[in-house]
């Protein structure tokens, strides 16, 4: 699905694919009827009408394959920014322990990483571009700062401990949500679906092109729950962009 699409209030994202939809159910109409002459007529109203259910079946089944895919990693691209921020609020009451400079400079690093997480990774996340390559420095210089700490006593040393382990997680749960944002569906699903969806709109126009204010009517209706189903598709279908997107407030809500 193009990415300009995304990018597009509620609304108006619901009026392009409704006016899409029923331009090209229009269309289909057009071309059924303007054959629909002659011996056609009747080779046309041959089609049995229990052709209809398992088409309908069919797109169904892909409709739920494929909101399926997108709600799961919507889901997942939650879990993951929660997790993360989760890890990093760990190392921000855990810095408490190490009175002075190191345990505000930890903070401090935190504090970067969650702005720069703001306006950097998230912009390019909702684009798609965001990838591996770019290394967090703040989380980097957060666990060389960690692990130059000096200790005194069990109890530093085990705060030392817990502030590398919630580090990692950190850094393992941001790997996951870049991940995340790469993902979507790939054009041969929504080809798919398409296809499914033009077969199953011509079937209806040959059923009924006998009587032509019944084809629009049963097309009209199926049309519109194949926009209904669309919308809900791509408001969904890449986790840090649309309507749906996954935002930063978790992390935010931990930025010391």
């Amino acid at each position: 699905m193009s990415d300009w699409i995304h990018g597009l209030h509620p609304i108006l994202m619901a009026v392009v694919i409704f006016a899409a939809t029923w331009l090209a159910t229009a269309a289909i109409y057009a071309i059924v009827m303007r054959l629909a002459i002659g011996d056609r007529v009747r080779d046309f109203m041959a089609v049995t009408p229990a052709l209809l259910p398992p088409l309908g079946i069919i797109f169904g089944i892909l409709v739920a394959f494929l909101a399926s895919q997108a709600w799961g990693d919507v889901e997942r691209a939650r879990t993951t920014v929660n997790r993360e921020a989760s890890a990093l609020r760990s190392v921000v009451l855990l810095s408490s322990g190490f009175p002075g400079d190191a345990g505000e400079r930890l903070k401090g690093l935190v504090r970067r990483q969650i702005e720069e997480a703001r306006t950097i990774e998230w912009p390019a996340m909702a684009k798609g571009s965001l990838t591996l390559t770019m290394v967090p420095g703040a989380l980097a210089d957060a666990v060389q700062v960690v692990m130059a700490l000096p200790t005194e006593g069990s109890g530093q040393v085990a705060a030392q401990r817990e502030i590398v382990v919630a580090l990692e997680t950190a850094l393992d749960a941001r790997r996951q949500r870049i991940l995340l944002s790469q993902a979507q569906l790939n054009m041969v699903k929504w080809i798919s679906l398409m296809i499914q969806a033009a077969c199953t709109l011509a079937a209806i126009a040959m059923v009924h092109c006998e009587n032509r204010r019944a084809t629009r009517l049963a097309m009209g209706l199926f049309s519109t729950a194949i926009a209904v189903c669309i919308l809900l598709i791509v408001a969904h279908d890449r986790p840090f962009s649309g309507p749906n997107a996954v935002d930063p407030s978790p992390l935010l809500q931990v930025q010391p």
